[in-house]
């Protein structure tokens, strides 16, 4: 079975994830009347599951609405004991190492994986378990915050895909690994 790890993230125009406290107010800087998806809903199809880390998770239970995610959320924590009981049904907990975490999802029945959180991309990123990027770029310069990258041990070559333009001012770009 193929196994495939796909980062699909926003980011500012200088390479920030969130603000410095976290702050996520700014991804809806571009008014989206007809609430395009700008791909999430093709992903949302695509993919088996999600991974992402608790500082995510505890922010994506914190959003006004409906849980956003019709597939099965593991949530990598060694700090958290347990999934809130409102969301045992959507989500589960997982501890160890980006390999050991893998082995148990793909065990599971789990192949095609969302990867999301600064961290989490971050430590796939470092260990080259990442197959696709898919990355929104917003027009705002935040001026400090969360990075998307980090760190690598070594450089990562990636193929331009595709990129498309949403609502004429996010950009977003597809890269595959390149192996």
């Amino acid at each position: 079975m193929k196994h495939k790890n796909i980062v699909f993230i926003a980011k500012s125009l200088d390479g920030f994830i969130a603000g410095v406290n976290g702050e996520l107010d700014w991804l809806n800087a571009i008014p989206n009347p007809e609430n395009n998806s700008m791909g999430f809903d093709h992903l949302m199809k695509e993919i088996d599951a999600l991974v992402m880390g608790r500082t995510t998770f505890e922010t994506v239970c914190g959003f006004d609405g409906e849980w956003p995610y019709p597939k099965h959320v593991f949530v990598l924590s060694h700090s958290l004991k347990e999934i809130p009981e409102k969301y045992r049904d959507k989500a589960s907990l997982l501890k160890g190492n980006e390999q050991e975490v893998l082995q148990t999802i793909h065990e599971k029945g789990f192949y095609t994986l969302y990867i999301d959180g600064g961290k989490t991309v971050q430590n796939f990123l470092r260990k080259d378990l990442i197959q696709e990027l898919r990355i929104s770029t917003i027009p705002i310069l935040l001026g400090n915050g969360i990075k998307l990258f980090d760190t690598l041990p070594k450089s990562l070559e990636l193929t331009h895909v595709k990129t498309e333009v949403f609502l004429n001012q996010i950009v977003q770009s597809h890269y595959l690994r390149k192996k």
